[in-house]
Parts: structure tokens; sequence; C-alpha cells
């Protein structure tokens, strides 16, 4: 059920690249940030620092966040080697300033973890690290620093080497964790935001192929007026040639022919018409029997077990989501059961339920809590056939339950072995005839 298409999509990594528009906008803000807190410390607070300085560090970064506003797009994103370089710069840049004033000693110093932070949530892994591993060598140099964090008067803040050291450590180590959840949190965003765009493609083309017999029929009709015109004329020309012996056979053979389109075009054209019931009311027996028909070609054998009687089923309108997404659990059973999937089927005034059964080797235990996340294996992590990414059961599990199931995964019980997954919908969205019906 999975195309091929959809298996080898690339994702992750071609969304996570950095939109200069971003970096320039927090780099305003930055310079906005640091020229305040030289002006309250130097002007209000009348601390002694080197005020030259600070202003050419300031000034050097407005110079360059101006240059890259005016010769670059808003639009425009950064391929990561010049990320990195730009991040290394205001990582540089900020250095250059508490080196200055005071290094770790400064409260600002912890600041030096935003570019680590903006890097992990925003570019590959080896840039990231490259940049997490300078960070860490200027908060080194930092601690180094003869420069005195500004005070007032002639009074100089001395700060014990060990208070230096437990700075020093506090930076280093909230740095590394930022980072490590940055990296963690845009990764997952970044993942399930591709999967999502993979079931969105999956499901419009369900609903594609489902559309195509009103294609079929439109086509028919409009192919309809100019036929008619065609089989017009070839009985006129059949009626002044048919004793001709050079034309006449094959004016008669082109009368016959066009009748035959015809024929063909009126069956089409009435395809809808006459097959509606089929096409857009589906009941439950024959939407499971529809969904299972493509594997019952394997030699694993599929038994369906109906708990209900069919007089009283759900009828519900056809939706490519949940084919898809049932289509896609049985497939998962056939290819992990040895030789046997049942499908029990169940519904009552209140639910509808279908159970999927396998009689493999089941879902081994630390992969349960995470079933139906993408890129993650449905199975033993050992099996060779689980080595997929999971994304067609993450693909199964949302199309399901944006159709309003409930779905529940399991090993089968003592005993049993195999897996075992439950969907489970409320009847009034699988019945037509319900106000909320699909």
């Amino acid at each position: 059920m999975e195309s091929q298409s959809i298996r080898h999509l690339q994702f992750g990594r071609s969304s996570r690249s950095l939109r200069l528009q971003t970096l320039i906008w927090l780099r305003w803000l930055a310079v906005a940030g640091q020229a305040l807190t030289v002006f309250v410390v130097a002007v209000v607070l009348h601390f002694d620092l080197p005020l030259l300085e600070a202003i050419l560090l300031i000034g050097a970064l407005g110079l360059v966040n101006l240059t890259l506003a005016l010769r670059y797009p808003p639009t425009h994103r950064l391929q990561p080697g010049a990320a990195l370089v730009l991040l290394g710069f205001d990582l540089l840049q900020m250095g250059g300033l508490l080196f200055i004033t005071g290094g770790l000693a400064n409260p600002f110093a912890s600041l030096l973890c935003v570019p680590v932070i903006i890097s992990f949530a925003s570019l590959p892994l080896r840039h990231s690290l490259c940049l997490l591993s300078f960070a860490m060598s200027c908060a080194t140099l930092l601690a180094l620093t003869p420069y005195p964090v500004p005070w007032q008067g002639d009074e100089n803040l001395v700060v014990h080497p060990l208070l230096l050291l437990a700075f020093w450590a506090a930076i280093v180590s909230m740095m590394a964790f930022a980072a490590f959840y940055a990296y963690r949190v845009s990764m997952e965003a970044t993942l399930l935001a591709d999967a999502l765009a993979a079931t969105e493609l999956v499901l419009e083309r369900e609903k594609h192929l489902s559309q195509l017999d009103g294609l079929a029929a439109a086509a028919a009709h409009e192919l309809g007026t100019p036929l008619a015109t065609i089989s017009v004329v070839a009985k006129e020309m059949e009626r002044e040639l048919k004793h001709d012996e050079k034309f006449g056979e094959d004016v008669a053979l082109l009368r016959s022919q066009s009748e035959r389109c015809r024929d063909i075009l009126r069956r089409l054209t009435s395809l809808s018409a006459e097959s509606e019931d089929h096409l857009r009311r589906l009941p439950l027996s024959s939407l499971v029997e529809e969904v299972i028909a493509p594997h019952r070609q394997f030699e694993v054998e599929i038994a369906l077990v109906e708990k209900g009687e069919r007089e009283s089923e759900p009828v519900g309108a056809r939706n490519a989501a949940i084919m898809y997404g049932l289509g896609n659990l049985i497939e998962n059973a056939v290819d992990f059961a040895r030789s046997r999937v049942t499908i029990t089927v169940e519904h009552n005034i209140d639910v509808v339920a279908i159970t999927i059964e396998d009689d493999g080797t089941g879902f081994a235990p630390d992969v349960l809590t995470h079933i139906g996340e993408p890129y993650m294996s449905s199975r033993s992590r050992q099996d060779e056939r689980a080595g997929g990414l999971g994304l067609g059961l993450f693909i199964a599990k949302t199309l399901l339950e944006r159709s309003g199931a409930k779905l529940t995964f399991t090993n089968r019980a003592t005993g049993a072995s195999g897996a075992q997954i439950r969907v489970v919908w409320p009847r009034s969205l699988m019945d037509i005839n319900s106000e909320r019906a699909i």
C-alpha cells in the first residue's frame, strides 16, 4: 500500500536551513540590547569600562548586519557553512565584548549560549558541534581575561578563582544542555512536519484515484457530441457508397466502429449514475473485504471474523483515508506474520471496531511506547524486516485518527504470539445515515 515514491522521499535535512532574515532580526535585537546595556552602565551608572572598544565591537556587528540586509533578499536561506560562519562571528563579537568587560564574571556571560542554541535548532549536527566547541573555547578564554568587571569609582570587583571556575562550569553545562534540548525539539518537529506532509501526499493520491470514475464519465460526455457527428456522417456516406466496390466495405466498417465507440461511451457516461451506491456508499463488510483483497495473494492466510449481523452493519461513505490506513495496517501484519492474520470486525449501536492480529513475533517492549512515531521501526529493531522508518505506520495512524478512530497497539494475550492492533470508531462516524457521518 505504501507507494515507492513515499518510501524514497528524503526528509529532515532539507528543511533544517536558517533564513537570513531571521538571523538579521536577531542580530538587530542583539545590537540594540548591547548598545542599551553599555549606555546604562557608562552613562547612567557611571561605571568605568573601555567605552571606545565596546562601541567598535557593537558597530562591527551592526555594519555586518546592515551589509547582509542590503545585499541579500529577505527570502534568502543560508547554506550550513555560511550560517556557521555568521554564528561564529556573532559568538566572537559577543566573546570580545565580554572579554573587555570582566569575562565570566560579567552577568551577561550566559548569552554565549544563544548562537549555540540557534545553531543546534537550525543547522546539521556536525556544524553545530563545531560551533559548540568554539563556544566552549571562548568561555575558557573569558576566564583568563585581565579586564575587571565595570564597577563604580576606583573599586575593583575581585572574583575568587574558585567562583570563576563555578561560573565556567555553569555556563558550559548550560550550553551543552540547551544545545541538546534545542536539537531534539527541532529534529522532532522537523520529522513530524515532514511525515505529516507525506501523509497529505498519500491522502491526495488516494482521493485522486477514487475520483477517476467521475473523470472518465466527464470525458465520455465531452466526446459524445463529436462522435455523434462522425456517426451521422458515416451513415450518410454508407447510404451513398454502400454499392461502391472500392469504398463500400471501408465505409461500412467506419460506421460499425463509430457505433461501437458510442456504446462504450454510453456505458462510461452511465457509470456514475448506475454505480453510485457502489462508488459512494460502502457497507462495513464491503469496506473490509475491499481492503483485504490485495493481500490475499500472499502465502499468509487472512481470516475474517465478523461479530454482528450484516443486516445491521453501518453503511458509510467511501473514505480514502480509512481505506489506506486499514490497508497499511493489514500489510504490516502480513509482512510480520508467520502463517496467519486474523481480522475481527465488530459493530453495535455505539461503536465500530476492527481488530488486526498476526502470529508473528509481536512488538518489542521498547518499541510499544513509541508506536506511530515517524522514523521508528514498527517491530523489533533486531528483526531485519523491520529496518524501515515507520513512516507508513505513522501515516496510517494519522489518517485513521483524523477519521475519528482510536488506535491501540498491543501484543496478543499470554500464550499466543504476535501483535494486535485495535481500531475503534463511534458508530456515528461510520454510518452515512448519522448526522455526523463521515
